[in-house]
């Protein structure tokens, strides 16, 4: 089974439009909605904003449809001027940049796990490939980097340079760190695609309106793509 989560509802829609007999299993306030798109097994979220909406969605899925891979999906905003609006970014890795105990002589970022401590969690290298072969398929440009997570919607450019800066990312989102934390610690296969919603200058809120549908559109062709090959 593919689990694909989601933070805006355009993008779910778009899959759920393909999928076959759909079933909604309702938890914790969320709507998992489970069918066959292609054929294949799929479960849909929307997880809301947020990194902790987006552990707990996380957390349901596994416990509840014991997924083979895990996609976080959506859009994110530039972290270098290489990268425009509608380029999709897939994750090499994801770190979860608003992680600061430097008061304590940690370095920022740096995540505690059971039995480990760690800034970086690796995405599974073969769905990766395999999203960026289907983006190449279909005329999309493709990155494969890093990926920064945080509870705060990046505007400015002296912020997105202080994350490139600290962090090695391509791209900047609310998302991705929580999914790929909590698939790194019940060991589940995860990759994060996001699709370039606002470049690397002065963004306003009317921006990111503006080509969140377009840059949606885009993941939600690769994940088609993805899902029919898989």
């Amino acid at each position: 089974m593919i689990g694909i989560i989601c933070a805006l509802k355009i993008e779910v829609d778009g899959l759920k439009a393909l999928m076959e007999n759909p079933e909604v299993t309702p938890k914790a306030g969320l709507e998992f909605i489970s069918g066959k798109i292609f054929g294949k097994d799929v479960t849909l979220l929307e997880c809301g904003r947020g990194k902790v909406n987006a552990a707990v969605g996380t957390q349901i899925m596994i416990d509840l449809f014991k997924p083979e891979v895990i996609i976080n999906s959506g859009i994110a905003g530039s972290l270098t001027k290489n990268l425009i609006i509608g380029d999709i970014v897939i994750s090499s890795d994801c770190v979860e940049h608003d992680i600061n105990c430097t008061a304590l002589e940690e370095p920022k970022g740096q995540i505690w796990l059971p039995n480990e401590k760690r800034i970086d969690i690796p995405a599974d290298k073969a769905t990766c490939e395999k999203l960026a072969e289907c983006c190449r398929s279909i005329g999309v440009k493709v990155n494969i980097g890093r990926v920064a997570s945080g509870d705060l919607f990046v505007v400015y450019r002296r912020q997105r340079e202080t994350i490139a800066f600290e962090f090695e990312a391509l791209c900047c989102e609310m998302e991705g760190g929580a999914v790929g934390h909590v698939c790194y610690m019940n060991k589940v296969p995860f990759a994060i695609i996001r699709s370039i919603s606002d470049d690397f200058k002065f963004n306003k809120p009317e921006n990111y309106e503006e080509f969140s549908q377009l840059a949606a559109d885009r993941t939600v062709r690769v994940l088609k793509k993805f899902i029919q090959i898989d």
